[in-house]
């Protein structure tokens, strides 16, 4: 087989592998529905708490007036409807 015909499939061959890995890391998996952190709904406003190591953090809540804290634990919490909360996010605190 010629060098050019070898360095063509070659390259074709990376490309194809490079292509399939890059669909992979693009595709929209089940973490993709509840995104770690603050995420809204059309109707309602959440906070996902990730973490392995049990803790209950503080977050704050961009409520429209004076900002309120609140403590979370692990996994999603509902915290308002998505017209009344503009934002949320970690304080740096544990409760």
């Amino acid at each position: 087989m010629p060098l050019r015909r070898i360095v063509t499939s070659a390259l074709a061959s990376l490309a194809l592998a490079l292509a399939s890995a890059g669909a992979i890391t693009l595709s929209a998996g089940p973490a993709a529905a509840n995104p770690c952190g603050f995420y809204e709904t059309a109707s309602d406003a959440y906070y996902n708490h990730c973490t392995s190591d049990g803790s209950h953090i503080v977050i704050e809540i961009d409520d429209w007036g004076p900002n309120s804290e609140r403590c979370v634990v692990p996994g999603v919490t509902w915290i308002g409807s998505s017209s009344d909360i503009d934002g949320a996010w970690y304080t740096g605190r544990t409760c």
